[in-house]
């Protein structure tokens, strides 16, 4: 860049004087603020991330208003687009695998990176969205979910199996783990199984396997009697081909029976 301070005054007033406009070199130069703002072209952008996501809801058709109220109140990631999909009618496992099977035919929703479940049974918090998309990155992790429990007398941590257990004996489990200390803390868990009612998957996964992703399954196998819900039979295959889930504690969702208003 030319240095204005080796031009004399005069010089500098002929220059004006012949030619009123002043060159565009000159103009940016005499509005320079120092060499350090000459210096930088521009500050590369590292902090945006394409957070587009998909929210899909099975239900019956009927959904309770705390339920609707605690879905409008989701915050979404600033300038980011969301788009809703409702199934109505089907069971939860083929609403999951025919909403899917559309994104991933779809000329522009393949390539939004995350789809959101939620369940009508599920109060979600106002900031779960921005949190999961916080905890999936920060851990590269394929899914992620809040933690809710179980209804009825003695509700259990959807939180299920642990990868380091499956890391050490090659043996996939889903029992409920203690989740006290976690939830006491706030903290991520790692977990061979997720619910849906509350998650986040990475649109990717579900162009690595083929369909069904998600099936309700009650069957006697050669290993014995197996009964998994559409959620852990869909996990099993993930993480038996490499993919890897987590539980956020600081997504608190509450489980309502629809039928009594209790919130578990």
């Amino acid at each position: 860049m030319k240095n204005l301070t080796t031009q004399s005054p005069t010089t500098m007033a002929k220059s004006s004087s012949s030619n009123p406009m002043l060159p565009a070199d000159k103009v940016i130069d005499s509005m320079s603020a120092g060499r350090g703002f000459d210096a930088i072209q521009h500050i590369p952008g590292s902090t945006y991330q394409d957070n587009r996501t998909i929210i899909i809801a099975p239900t019956r058709g009927m959904i309770h208003h705390r339920v609707v109220t605690a879905w409008q109140s989701l915050i979404g990631p600033p300038n980011q687009t969301r788009h809703f999909m409702m199934v109505v009618g089907h069971e939860v496992g083929k609403a999951y695998n025919d909403a899917i099977s559309q994104i991933l035919a779809h000329p522009d929703l393949s390539k939004w990176p995350y789809i959101m479940t939620l369940e009508d049974d599920n109060l979600p918090p106002p900031d779960a969205h921005v949190r999961l998309l916080e905890t999936i990155e920060w851990g590269k992790y394929d899914a992620v979910s809040g933690i809710y429990f179980t209804k009825g007398e003695f509700p259990m941590p959807m939180a299920y199996g642990d990868p380091a257990d499956f890391k050490r004996t090659g043996i996939l489990d889903f029992k409920p783990r203690d989740v006290r200390a976690a939830i006491a803390k706030g903290n991520i868990m790692p977990v061979n199984g997720i619910a849906m009612g509350c998650a986040l998957w990475r649109t990717q996964m579900f162009k690595k396997l083929p369909p069904p992703w998600f099936q309700t399954f009650a069957d006697l196998t050669p290993q014995g009697a197996q009964l998994y819900t559409q959620d852990l039979w869909g996990c099993k295959r993930f993480v038996e081909n490499g993919c890897t889930f987590a539980v956020d504690f600081r997504v608190r969702v509450g489980h309502m029976d629809v039928n009594t208003g209790i919130v578990y």
